[in-house]
């Protein structure tokens, strides 16, 4: 009889110390499933003005500030300082990439070529400038998609308020802040950042 009871309580302890192994995986398992579900800004390919392909991944190692665009747009001065912090920090691993988007009061309706034609002639943008494409509603681009969604980036949801809108990703091409339409790209938040 107390070898029985001896044998069930072993039985029990067994149990119970494998349950508790169990639950106390689950969040570690979680946690790494959630790890590997984060994406970064270098699995995306998207084409560029003229139509040629650009991917991400060749910008690997250095800090991005990804912004939407547009060409009529009471912000749109900001080109005049985008291209001023691309020019002096360019050889510095750093790059911005613009996004033209006609998401806010059609303040950009040209074509790839105007839109390349406008930034030339009135800014003399040389950073790269990408196909115009949608920041919001149901036909958002895969990139603006990793940007506004916690889920993907693993920072923060956010919505894109205005043209404008600044996007910091890392050298690990992970985004680390979102920036507010109306600061200037030469505010010390951005420029503090580079030169981190």
């Amino acid at each position: 009889m107390k070898t029985k009871l001896i044998a069930l309580v072993a039985v029990f302890t067994l149990i119970s110390c494998k349950n508790e192994a169990q639950t106390s995986t689950k969040p570690a398992l979680i946690s790494q499933t959630e790890t590997m579900n984060k994406e970064n800004i270098y699995q995306f390919k998207v084409k560029d003005l003229s139509g040629d392909e650009f991917d991400f991944a060749s910008l690997k190692g250095k800090k991005i500030l990804i912004v939407n665009t547009a060409s009529k747009c009471g912000l749109t001065p900001q080109y005049k300082d985008l291209e001023a912090i691309y020019e002096k920090y360019k050889d510095k691993n750093f790059v911005i990439v613009g996004f033209p988007a006609n998401n806010f009061a059609s303040q950009e309706p040209g074509t790839d070529k105007e839109i390349e034609s406008f930034c030339q002639l009135n800014y003399g943008v040389k950073f790269p400038m990408m196909s115009k494409v949608s920041v919001k509603g149901s036909d958002m681009c895969e990139v603006y998609k990793f940007l506004t969604s916690k889920a993907k980036n693993g920072l923060e949801d956010s919505e894109v308020e205005w043209n404008f809108q600044k996007y910091l990703i890392n050298e690990k091409g992970e985004l680390e802040k979102v920036i507010s339409p109306q600061v200037l790209p030469t505010d010390a938040s951005i420029v503090d950042w580079i030169n981190k």
